[in-house]
């Protein structure tokens, strides 16, 4: 399993990479404005980044007016069904989640719980790994038609709705082929990488808890709920928020409940401010929040990366396929990080895809990133098609370390800033 590389590792490979600038203004003299498509690109890696299917809300709307959310609407279709097995990220038990035991503790208006996948959400990951398997097993040829645990790697939340659309997904892309049950692997609640972790990393939850109040006290905000709370219908005496409702429109927008076009301009409305507050919280020109969010995953995401580009091609066979079922308060972090949010919530089975291409002639290697099918130029790359070591300069004010990760989170609040103000080589890849 690639999870971390060292950082003595990480470093060295960064700076030869480094070193080869010179040769990619030869490599462009070679290749031109072809893109990753051409034949003179060889597909090396390519890993996924996905926010689960539609759901139930996680908490309804107090009023009067609450759908029913019934057990009918989480009936399992045949052909998503997929073999899998859950361990820790060494193989060990299952563990704990306090997620979901919070989420089996409440049950919504029709007898379901909260934050449970649904058909439709059963539907739209077997979709995405449709989709995924036309990519890059129909038109490329790079992936076996059977899953097999040596191509592919999955990781997930330990949440039961992203296990299950990490088990969708997967049915999607081998229509149920497989040789013996998936591993599936996810951390503890405390360690999580896969989402900002406000439990787990006190410099988060300390930042967070200062900015969330601030951004939700701006100008007009107070007067927007106070309006949107009395259209609703619901009491003022409720406690509610931008982020509670919007969680819920999008919900029964989704499964088809009765939408009116005053609704969907609550829904636009809902998240123009969500994202204004979410905005303020990881301010993308200070790196402080997106690199507690996300930092140790995109970390993550470049050692595998980097392991892929130092093995020879005599060498054991790397991982082609990596997995990563999550949310959407991940996906925004992430696409803040590679300057391309486009202000807008990403919707359920929303992906980050990530490719690795290592070109012919020159041996250089290069990535390609598409959200929701679409290629992005990232910031600070020069193209769709950008050479690796631009790709991973561009993102290292907001890569961290697992150690510098820890040694972050757990500093004072003084060392917190001067850290995030002044981030030592040996934190970043």
């Amino acid at each position: 399993m690639i999870t971390w590389a060292r950082v003595g590792l990480v470093g060295s490979i960064f700076y030869c990479l480094h070193k080869k600038r010179t040769a990619f203004a030869e490599v462009q003299k070679v290749t031109g404005q072809r893109g990753a498509d051409s034949q003179d690109y060889e597909l090396k890696l390519v890993q996924v980044v996905f926010r689960h299917g539609a759901r139930t809300p996680l908490k309804q709307i107090p009023h009067n007016e609450q759908v029913e959310w019934s057990p009918t609407l989480l009936e399992t279709p045949d052909h998503t069904h997929f073999n899998y097995r859950v361990t820790d990220l060494v193989g060990g038990p299952k563990p704990l989640s306090p997620f979901e035991e919070d989420y089996r503790s409440r049950t919504l208006k029709g007898g379901t719980f909260p934050g449970q996948l649904t058909t439709i959400g059963m539907q739209q990951m077997f979709s995405l790994g449709a989709r995924i398997r036309k990519d890059y097993m129909e038109e490329r040829g790079f992936l076996s038609p059977v899953f097999k645990a040596s191509e592919v790697y999955v990781r997930s939340t330990n949440i039961v709705r992203n296990l299950e659309s990490a088990r969708c997904l997967l049915a999607g892309l081998f229509q149920q082929r497989q040789e013996g049950p998936v591993t599936i692997v996810t951390s503890d609640a405390g360690t999580e990488i896969l989402y900002p972790n406000y439990q787990g990393c006190t410099a988060l939850k300390r930042l967070t808890r200062v900015r969330f109040p601030v951004a939700s006290s701006q100008p007009g905000m107070k007067d927007d709920l106070e309006k949107l709370q009395q259209e609703l219908r619901i009491d003022s005496t409720m406690k509610v928020d931008f982020f509670l409702l919007l969680d819920n429109l999008l919900a029964e927008q989704a499964h088809g409940f009765p939408f009116s076009v005053q609704y969907e301009r609550h829904l636009r409305h809902l998240e123009r401010r969500a994202i204004d507050i979410l905005c303020y919280v990881i301010d993308s020109n200070n790196s402080e929040a997106v690199r507690l969010s996300v930092g140790p995953f995109l970390y993550a995401l470049q050692s595998n990366m980097l392991e892929t580009t130092r093995r020879s091609a005599d060498g054991p066979p790397t991982r082609k396929l990596f997995l990563f079922s999550t949310h959407d308060v991940t996906l925004i972090p992430l696409l803040v990080a590679f300057g391309i949010f486009d202000q807008k919530w990403p919707p359920y089975a929303a992906d980050i895809t990530l490719e690795l291409y290592q070109h012919r002639p020159s041996k250089e290697w290069f990535t390609r990133l598409r959200y929701n099918g679409k290629e992005h130029v990232v910031a600070g790359c020069s193209s769709g098609l950008c050479p690796l070591d631009q790709f991973l300069n561009a993102l290292t004010e907001f890569t961290l370390s697992p150690e510098a990760y820890k040694t972050l989170c757990y500093s004072t609040e003084e060392e917190t800033t001067a850290e995030a103000s002044h981030p030592r080589a040996d934190q970043n890849v």
